[in-house]
């Protein structure tokens, strides 16, 4: 969402925002920095309130005085993730005066009675009014902070107030756990009062998906087993662990990102028209793509881990020597899988996903490559061999769309070369930074829930993975070592040479 985005939106109805969790990091460096935007487009309620709840003892000013220092720092900051901008000084005293503070313990009941008297205080309603709850906190407290605001009545609603939740990832650790969770807290909620949240779909290149698709009459005839012989899904990153040798160890790469990221991808890519941009018509066809893929085989994924090296010029540190990593980790930070759709538009076309980290460049992309054009025409010239036909989104770092062909290369010979047409964004809209959460805030707070997952969908996406994670359970498919700044094992690339195809180079795409 940019400034120009907000032309053609109102501000959401007077609410009040809870952030469990808002001495960490994500409310420093995401979320407030995200509602600091909506602030400077015009995008947050008149009638507007920030409590923030955290076990740690401090005044709402120490709270303000805190988060003005690294809001500041976050927004000025040179390549942040919403950083490159001016501060604007008068929006943020504007938000920062509307933050309150107040310490909890959130497995006391006590706890959240406080929290709802402070919420009727501040909201100056005695029912509170409406309320969006954001759960910023470890995974393992997501059932048990929805049952106690259950229990205090935080979760009822009224004719003229609602109440919603916003949930982060991960959401469970598998499918058994995530069913288990899925029945607590909808226990207490219904399905319409939970934002399952994933940053990415709040990425303007991952919307535009969707416009790209449905909005162009050129492609969508294209989009099919008829004319794609393949898709790649890549999201490389650079970065090791940073620190997070503990979180990492639990989850891996596969559970960070595979059921949720890069699924999001997945099914936007791969979904049939809906009947219309309405959340439920989208979602449900979001979900039966992941009703059309069979479980992966763990014989069609490859786990990795990176060792000691070097990536653009930084020595990184082999993951097994990280700080709260085990010396005989198994913990993969790389998956690669070979997922196939059983449906009439992509019955026989492969998609491959990939994910890791410390690898040789940053790169978010997805890669659609076309069935090639017989070469019988060009017998007697000089073309001995193809020219691949690839559709590329972009997502990161560069936001962009292209498409290369091949044309004929100039003088007598009648030979092809390969060229690029390429769109980026900046050069033809103006962007702001943004965090990505700007949107799907301002979504959770109007009630729109087209950028979120239901239950059903969290569900079909571990299910669709769970082969690969019993498999690795049972120490039957092992971490393959790949050097830091390279890209991945060799072992991943056999997925697709097996098939007679091949990765897009990590290094530089024209």
């Amino acid at each position: 969402m940019t400034s120009s985005m907000a032309e053609g939106a109102a501000p959401p109805p007077a609410c009040t925002l809870v952030i469990f969790g808002a001495t960490g990091d994500l409310t420093h460096r995401l979320l407030m920095p995200a509602l600091y935007n909506l602030g400077r487009w015009g995008l947050l309620p008149k009638d507007f309130s920030v409590i923030g709840v955290s076990r740690s003892e401090m005044s709402s000013d120490e709270f303000r005085s805190e988060l003005s220092e690294t809001v500041r720092g976050f927004i000025t900051a040179k390549g942040g993730e919403a950083g490159g901008g001016a501060f604007d000084e008068g929006v943020w005293n504007a938000l920062v005066e509307r933050v309150h503070y107040r310490s909890g313990d959130l497995s006391e009941a006590a706890s959240f009675e406080e929290l709802k008297g402070a919420i009727a205080e501040i909201s100056g309603r005695e029912d509170g009014g409406n309320v969006l709850f954001y759960l910023a906190v470890a995974a393992s407290l997501f059932g048990p902070t929805i049952a106690k605001l259950g229990e205090a009545g935080l979760t009822e609603e009224g004719e003229d107030r609602w109440r919603r939740v916003i949930i982060e990832k991960p959401f469970g650790h598998d499918l058994p756990s995530a069913e288990t969770l899925d029945a607590d807290i909808l226990k207490v909620l219904s399905e319409d009062q939970i934002f399952r949240i994933d940053h990415f779909l709040g990425k303007e290149t991952v919307q535009n998906i969707m416009a790209f698709r449905f909005g162009n009459g050129l492609f969508e005839p294209l989009w099919n087993r008829d004319h794609i012989d393949h898709v790649q899904i890549t999201v490389a990153e650079t970065v090791g662990v940073e620190g997070r040798g503990k979180f990492y160890e639990a989850t891996g790469a596969l559970r960070d990102m595979v059921p949720n990221h890069l699924f999001q991808l997945y099914t936007l890519v791969a979904m049939e028209p809906p009947i219309s941009f309405e959340a439920e018509a989208v979602r449900d066809k979001k979900e039966e793509v992941l009703l059309a893929t069979p479980s992966a085989r763990p014989e069609d994924a490859v786990r990795g881990r990176y060792t000691a090296g070097e990536v653009q010029g930084k020595a990184v540190t082999d993951y097994r020597e990280e700080p709260d990593v085990a010396a005989d980790s198994g913990t993969e930070t790389f998956v690669a899988l070979k997922l196939g759709i059983d449906n009439w538009r992509w019955a026989g076309v492969p998609f491959y996903l990939r994910t890791g980290k410390a690898m040789t460049r940053r790169d978010t992309e997805i890669a659609i490559r076309f069935k090639q054009a017989p070469l019988s025409l060009f017998k007697g010239t000089n073309v001995r061999e193809e020219v691949p036909n690839w559709l590329v989104l972009q997502l990161q770092p560069d936001e962009g769309i292209s498409l290369q062909f091949g044309a004929k290369v100039p003088g007598p010979a009648v030979r092809l070369g390969s060229v690029d047409m390429r769109f980026c964004y900046k050069d033809y809209f103006k962007t702001e930074p943004s965090t990505g959460y700007e949107t799907l805030i301002y979504d959770a707070m109007i009630g729109d829930p087209t950028l979120f997952q239901r239950a059903d969908m969290i569900e079909a996406g571990w299910r669709i993975v769970q082969p690969v994670l019993d498999a690795a359970e049972k120490r039957e498919l092992q971490t393959i070592p790949y050097e830091a700044g390279s890209a991945g094992p060799k072992e991943a690339d056999e997925l697709l040479t097996r098939d007679g195809r091949a990765w897009r180079s990590l290094e530089h795409q024209p």
